[in-house]
């Protein structure tokens, strides 16, 4: 059980008020998490078995619902989630590395990454029409007094916004999506417990033919004297169902029913629709350079592979990898670093074997987060029972002591 750190938030929402913007909806932290009901995995999670147990990396998420089922205008289902590599008050770029796995999608400002292997300010994950907004928010809130000289903002800085597409439960022709918004997740990003789910940028998205969202995990490990986390947060609106394995176990081929449910002036079924994507983001103490992290990105593919998914043809799939130990001040002179050497074959894989054991179970933490929701026209997405899922990994002998 973890409740939502909202002190940050509040005040972010009295500042919206003050300046007479819509103060959004939100969502807290979920109630339940796969490990609560007695999911089993490989691997030593965090204190928060999120990405937030990599020292400096905060979250922040603002979530939009508003309307009912068949109301005009349509319903909102959007949002977005922040992610700090070194906080709010972070000034230097971070070593990082983004692999594309599918590429039928956007994630703006990685070709910089690409180039110079430098990631400067926050990440912001959200629903494909709100890519503009996000965008141009980060371009503000990074030039605001205090924080990037304006030269430096016009010269090094380029939003880095990753999208999945909502527009089944969300009516994204409505543009909902304010700065004021944007600033709200990004000023009350906190370290600790993270929210899963309907949250955030995830929430209008499903993952195998299930509600999905938001999820987050970690991993800490040991090896050659030094210890490492890695934490992956991912927004996930990808797979078929039929796909679909938790610890090993087909759940979709047994949970065939509860299946989207199509609304009003759908033309297919929801069966043949395979435009999805998947969104992950990796952070790691390790100080890792640049090609390495590139490495480590790859690597989520196995994770996800682990879970079922196939990276259909019009799946838009990415990952992008960070260091927080591996940092270029964009003033002065970057500090003395002993970086992994390639030839370190035991580091570098515990740190991969870590990330593909986070990934996979970040995204079976935001199937059981998520819950069953109606959006535009009364399409209706259902939440992954959380009964049916213990009855069938104990028949197959899968299921682990469950948490109190």
């Amino acid at each position: 059980m973890r409740n939502l750190v909202s002190v940050n938030v509040l005040l972010g929402a009295l500042l919206i008020f003050a300046l007479g913007v819509t103060v959004p909806a939100r969502t807290d932290a979920a109630s339940s998490r796969a490990r609560d009901l007695g999911v089993p995995f490989p691997g030593t999670p965090g204190e928060f078995n999120a990405i937030t147990d990599v020292k400096g990396v905060e979250v922040g998420q603002t979530t939009l619902i508003r309307g009912e089922a068949g109301s005009a205008p349509p319903p909102i289902r959007t949002g977005v989630t922040i992610v700090h590599p070194l906080g709010k008050n972070g000034l230097d770029a971070v070593a990082s590395g983004f692999t594309v796995v599918n590429g039928t999608g956007e994630f703006t400002g990685t070709r910089m990454i690409d180039e110079t292997g430098l990631l400067i300010g926050p990440i912001a994950l959200t629903g494909t029409a709100n890519i503009p907004t996000v965008a141009q928010a980060l371009m503000d809130w990074a030039s605001r007094p205090g924080y990037l000289p304006k030269d430096l903002v016009f010269s090094h800085f380029l939003p880095v916004v990753g999208e999945t597409l909502d527009g089944r439960l969300n009516d994204i022709f409505q543009h909902p999506m304010q700065q004021g918004d944007v600033f709200v997740a990004l000023n009350g990003a906190s370290s600790g417990a993270v929210a899963e789910g309907n949250v955030g940028g995830g929430t209008g998205m499903q993952a195998y033919q299930f509600k999905g969202g938001i999820g987050t995990a970690s991993r800490v490990v040991h090896v050659e004297g030094h210890t490492y986390t890695v934490g992956v947060l991912l927004q996930a609106n990808n797979g078929r169902r039929a796909d679909l394995r938790i610890a090993g176990v087909p759940i979709g081929e047994e949970v065939r029913d509860l299946m989207p449910e199509p609304g009003s002036g759908d033309r297919e079924g929801p069966a043949q629709r395979t435009k999805n994507s998947l969104l992950v983001l990796i952070a790691t103490d390790a100080p890792l350079q640049i090609h390495q992290l590139t490495r480590l990105a790859r690597r989520a593919v196995l994770g996800v592979g682990r879970d079922g998914s196939t990276a259909g043809s019009m799946s838009g799939e990415f990952a992008l990898a960070f260091s927080t130990t591996n940092t270029t001040p964009l003033q002065g002179d970057p500090p003395a670093r002993q970086p992994i050497s390639d030839l370190d074959g035991a580091q570098l894989d515990a740190l991969f074997e870590a990330t593909v054991q986070a990934t996979e179970e970040a995204i079976v933490n935001q199937l059981v987060a998520s819950n069953t929701m109606i959006g535009v026209g009364g399409y209706k997405v259902y939440g992954l029972p959380h009964d049916r899922l213990i009855q069938i990994l104990k028949s197959h002998g899968r299921l682990a002591a469950a948490r109190p």
